[in-house]
């Protein structure tokens, strides 16, 4: 069977409906590690790109969704083992302790993730983004026991960290300033329909915390209806 490329001119392109969201485990061992020894891919849906050749949102793919690349280190020194990752605008820092791949079944550690964040500027006084970048690499230790000689490939994950903007703010006083309605559809029907307490339904509004709690423990069957004020 011919195997299908999803990657197009750098692009990860898939068909309507599906969406590529690997876990570390797959990550390491369906792709790092068959890209590391030069074994067929499940699929060539992870695109080659030096991630440092350019800023994250240069790189290609919807920003708007997480990015995967394959990608190789390069050393930053001649004679040591520290990754070179300063980009056009600014560079990669690492944040954190590494984090450690383990196997769902016999807890094997098959890789190690890094979690870095990008700077505009040049290091020290660069100014933090949100851009954030897994970069997965393999087992060394693992690695080391085949013969197959290892190419020194990473497996990059990048995406923008979503935060909490000024829309999100105002729906979310919208939601703490509505009237809740609390309907008791166990409650017998009353013909005195202008009672609240007949009709089973109770309003709560801003100030009224304390009698949310005894509705909400009582031991009727309350179904909640947010009404705007």
């Amino acid at each position: 069977m011919e195997k299908v490329s999803f990657v197009k001119n750098g692009e990860l392109r898939l068909p309507p409906g599906f969406r590529f969201h690997p876990t570390d485990e797959e990550l390491v061992l369906q792709y790092l590690k068959r890209k590391v020894f030069s074994c067929p891919l499940p699929t060539s849906i992870i695109p080659e790109v030096d991630v440092c050749k350019s800023d994250p949102w240069d790189l290609p793919g919807d920003l708007e969704q997480e990015r995967y690349f394959f990608s190789t280190k390069e050393a930053k020194y001649p004679n040591g083992n520290r990754s070179n990752r300063a980009t056009n605008s600014g560079y990669w820092k690492a944040s954190g302790l590494d984090k450690q791949i383990v196997t769902s079944k016999g807890n094997q550690v098959v890789g190690m993730k890094k979690t870095l964040v990008f700077y505009r500027g040049k290091p020290p006084h660069g100014s933090r983004t949100d851009w954030i970048m897994h970069e997965y690499r393999l087992n060394i230790l693992n690695a080391s026991q085949s013969h197959v000689p290892m190419e020194n490939w990473v497996l990059c994950r990048i995406f923008l960290k979503k935060r909490s903007g000024a829309k999100n703010g105002e729906e979310s006083n919208k939601v703490r300033n509505s009237k809740v309605v609390f309907y008791d559809f166990l409650a017998q029907n009353k013909t005195d329909s202008s009672s609240s307490a007949a009709s089973g339904i109770t309003h709560e509004h801003e100030s009224d915390e304390h009698d949310h709690e005894e509705s909400s423990s009582s031991n009727t069957f309350p179904y909640t209806i947010r009404t705007k004020p």
